[in-house]
């Protein structure tokens, strides 16, 4: 290998090299190296110690004394070696260069690195520095250059790097190893984690498990559980023995994953390997309680966790709440509540999320008392009862024990001091307005004001629908324009209740307006709207507009329902369309759809007018007679 020449290698011309002392295996001219006039450029001062020579100071042609500012970096010359190559001066006459050996090449460039001015130079030396065959990185050398290029995002050096550690045969300590995986991860350098992991791979097998668990959990972090999987296919297949977190890793991916079966397969082969209590266990069989609870396994999940906790593996609240999470989604209310209790008396009962899983597990058993009895516990052991957890309550009561029953348990919860949030308020001012008392629905909407929940749309269509019931239009149109300026843009729901109210009133223009606002802010009329509208214009019996919002419904996919086709035999036989309702009749028929007497009748009269007593025959036997 070429050896550089004294140029490179020379000190500035401001050193001042007198009266230095060299032993005779030191090479009598001494020169330093480049990285020094690097620094001299930029007005740092380097110091020289050996205990066989004084202190020469690189300093300013002006000889002048390094300001406060100015940077002293010290340098142990006595411990460079031979390491000479002949040079011819100016003036003809051969000189030798004195270059250090590896050890100090290292310990030189450690010493730019670990200081945040001269890493950038450090790391410039080692560039130069490897050329040299002799020249071997450290491990603390590797650490320091590690540091330095992920703390400055040089994603290609890294990857030059890792060329360097396979050709010099050269590795970090499993410390930094550890961080470097992780950092590419977080900055989703997946090339170069491959590249370092295929390394470790062939160089050193220990320091690859330690690799491969950094980087499955960089991938779970992730949320890519596949590319988890595949790196743990590549361990195996490499032979590459797995240790307790690489095993939590992919037991975890696994679950994300839903493949209940290969988690099981992954704990017995852990299990087949007896190895000792790590801080993993708990770790491991918690993601196959979990994999088995929810796969509808929960007794086997409470077998694992009993035998876990008979080989002194410390349990903690997570276990409860799978395995009450589990036997709630089975239903099996009895062991529920017996790990309940049991939970309890431990004091490990923290989750909310256990608790609205007992709450719909009662609601689906049709035990609605016991949804009370999960609030007193939560209670007692000082958990808030979510919003969640009160509105599956009130809404299980109206669906099971009827509207009245919903709100008594929700005027009893809240005496008892649970906070309603936003779903729950909801939920009550709509059944308010379904019970007509229309004075708890304001003071419920008065509330949720109060309280900065004045953006619930749902909230918002209830009270306008209500005030379309009571006959106010224009507390209807003041609650929606107030509902626009806090931001809330109505949706098709609110649209819909407007239609309703104005049309109700025949007040055609403003309908016609709504309709218009509708498409111009992209809001798509559902079944509800179309039948709004043409119900509208058939009381102020425009037929021919009833027409055209019909025929737009069908174009658009409209299916008819009831009232849909009742207005509409309704309009066709009173425009005595008989071929249209005649082919009405058939697909109300066909979909099962019945009519009542009075549209029956004048649909009747419509085909026995049109002289067409067959077609008029067919309906009273497809309908009934009237």
């Amino acid at each position: 290998m070429a050896i550089a020449t004294s140029s490179d290698w020379s000190f500035p011309p401001c050193i001042n090299c007198k009266n230095r002392i060299l032993k005779p295996k030191i090479c009598i001219s001494c020169k330093t190296l480049p990285f020094l006039s690097n620094i001299f450029l930029n007005s740092r001062t380097l110091v020289a110690k050996s205990s066989s020579c004084s202190s020469p100071v690189l300093e300013e042609k002006s000889q002048t004394t390094p300001s406060k500012n100015s940077q002293v970096i010290e340098l142990d010359l006595e411990q460079i070696q031979d390491f000479s190559s002949t040079t011819t001066t100016t003036n003809g006459t051969s000189s030798t260069t004195c270059l250090p050996d590896s050890k100090d090449l290292n310990g030189l460039i450690c010493s730019l690195l670990k200081d945040p001015q001269t890493q950038g130079i450090g790391y410039d030396y080692y560039e130069k520095a490897k050329g040299n065959k002799d020249f071997r990185p450290e491990k603390s050398t590797l650490k320091l250059l590690i540091r330095y290029l992920v703390h400055s995002k040089k994603w290609g050096s890294i990857f030059s790097l890792s060329k360097d550690m396979r050709s010099l045969q050269v590795l970090p300590d499993s410390s930094t190893c550890c961080r470097l995986i992780s950092s590419c991860m977080k900055a989703r350098k997946f090339k170069i984690v491959n590249s370092f992991l295929e390394l470790f791979i062939i160089a050193d097998k220990e320091l690859s498990v330690l690799a491969f668990d950094s980087a499955m959990r960089g991938y779970n972090k992730l949320h890519m559980y596949s590319s988890t999987v595949d790196l743990y296919e590549k361990m195996r297949s490499a032979g590459v023995v797995l240790d307790p977190g690489c095993y939590c890793s992919i037991m975890e991916a696994h679950l994300k994953l839903g493949h209940c079966d290969k988690i099981v397969a992954l704990f017995e082969e852990f299990e087949s390997k007896k190895v000792e209590s790590t801080p993993h266990c708990a770790q491991i069989y918690k993601n196959i309680c979990e994999s088995l609870g929810k796969s509808g396994r929960a007794f086997e999940a409470l077998e694992y966790f009993r035998d876990m906790t008979k080989k002194g593996i410390q349990e903690d609240h997570s276990f409860y709440s799978i395995l009450i999470c589990g036997f709630a989604s089975i239903r099996e209310v009895n062991m529920a509540e017996e790990l309940l209790k049991e939970a309890e008396g431990k004091r490990m009962l923290r989750d909310p999320a256990l608790f609205l899983k007992l709450v719909l597990m009662y609601i689906e058993e049709g035990c609605m008392e016991k949804t009370l009895d999960v609030v007193a516990v939560m209670t007692r052991v000082k958990i808030r009862v979510s919003d969640c957890i009160f509105c599956a309550i009130v809404n299980g009561f109206s669906r099971k024990r009827g509207l009245r029953s919903a709100v008594k348990v929700y005027e009893d919860l809240t005496s008892q001091g649970c906070e309603p949030g936003q779903v729950t308020y909801a939920s009550v001012l709509n059944l308010y307005c379904r019970l007509g008392l229309y004075s708890n629905a304001e003071k419920v909407f008065s509330e949720m004001e109060q309280k900065g929940f004045d953006k619930c749309v749902v909230a918002y269509s209830s009270m306008i629908a209500m005030y379309g019931k009571t006959g106010r239009p224009k507390d209807a149109m003041k609650l929606v324009a107030k509902m626009k300026e806090r931001g809330c843009q109505p949706n098709v729901w609110v649209y819909n209740a407007l239609l309703d109210i104005h049309g109700k009133v025949l007040n055609l223009r403003q309908v016609e307006k709504i309709w218009k606002e509708m498409k111009r802010r992209k809001i798509f009329p559902d079944r509800v709207s179309y039948t709004s509208i043409i119900s509208a214009y058939s009381r102020a019996r425009e037929f021919d507009k009833c027409l055209i919002y019909y025929q737009e419904f069908t174009l658009n996919g409209g299916r008819l329902d009831r009232a849909m086709a009742g207005i509409m035999v309704g309009v066709f036989s009173k425009m005595n369309r008989v071929d249209e309702l005649i082919s009405l009749l058939q697909n109300m028929k066909r979909e099962g759809t019945k009519l009542d007497g009075r549209l029956q009748r004048s649909a009747l009269n419509s085909l026995r007018d049109a002289g067409l007593q067959i077609q008029a025959k067919w309906l009273q036997e497809s309908f009934g007679a009237t």
